[in-house]
């Protein structure tokens, strides 16, 4: 059953998801200058959640990961002057600024800065083996998405999570939950990259059956099921981590500085 919400009841629900219920850090675990200079045009970045709606997603997917958006690039650095143009009447920042594709609870699919996030916990998942021409691609399909509005019936959906389900009426249950809610729940940011990638048939985490005549086949899984936490899991992705201390920069790993003193849990 889809709901209807009022636009007012829409926008309070989508505010107190994204609420965020975890401080930054103290100190970051990732080197975002590094990150700026080595990242790549259509590697994925998964981010750390610290919002109520993070802490939905790590529920359900059992990962820290809850957010995955697509690096395009610098708006300079884009050849193709329809896709420049494109991209500039959704963002108006400076053309020199890292950019990033997503989409995002209660603004849908948008343009932003890869500074939106340099004090966030990200780590880097690098498609192996694209080509210029298939990325190009996965580029186009992204943005070619951008405006598009989120969906309010997965605001529900994700709400659903935080009440007891036997409160809920049983006409608001969703059948997308009716079993294995961690396979089956879909967020608008994975199936975003999950689609532009399956467009040039890039695998993901597809089902793999043998086959008389190749060995081997590739099964496309619906691109609703993916979560951000895949494209970690995916054997068809490189992780890439650029932690602030280089263990190589003061070898060996036993020089690191080490406090003294030691804390018995995580505040």
């Amino acid at each position: 059953m889809r709901l209807h919400f009022p636009k007012f009841l829409a926008n309070r629900l989508t505010r107190w998801l994204m609420a965020d219920t975890e401080p930054l850090r103290t100190a970051a675990l990732s080197d975002f200058e590094r990150i700026q200079y080595e990242i790549r045009r259509c590697d994925v970045l998964l981010i750390e959640g610290r919002s109520r709606v993070g802490d939905v997603i790590a529920m359900v997917t059992q990962s820290i990961w809850t957010h995955a958006a697509l690096y395009i690039g610098r708006l300079y650095d884009i050849k193709d002057p329809e896709m420049r143009e494109w991209i500039a009447g959704y963002y108006q920042g400076d053309p020199d600024i890292p950019l990033v594709v997503e989409s995002v609870l209660g603004k849908g699919v948008v343009i932003s800065p890869l500074t939106d996030y340099q004090h966030e916990h990200i780590r880097i998942c690098r498609p192996m083996g694209l080509s210029s021409k298939d990325g190009k691609k996965i580029i186009e399909y992204a943005v070619s998405k951008v405006g598009t509005a989120y969906d309010v019936q997965q605001i529900f959906d994700l709400w659903r999570f935080m009440v007891p389900w036997g409160l809920l009426p049983r006409r608001w249950r969703s059948s997308l939950f009716a079993s294995k809610p961690g396979a089956s729940t879909q967020f608008s940011c994975s199936l975003l990259l999950v689609e532009a990638f399956m467009s040039i048939n890039f695998p993901i985490l597809p089902i793999m059956k043998g086959n008389e005549a190749s060995g081997i086949e590739f099964i496309k899984r619906n691109p609703r099921l993916y979560t951000p936490c895949d494209f970690d899991y995916s054997p068809f992705f490189q992780i890439i981590k650029y932690p602030m201390v280089e263990l190589g920069a003061v070898s060996p790993y036993h020089n690191l500085p080490w406090a003294k003193e030691e804390i018995s849990h995580d505040e």
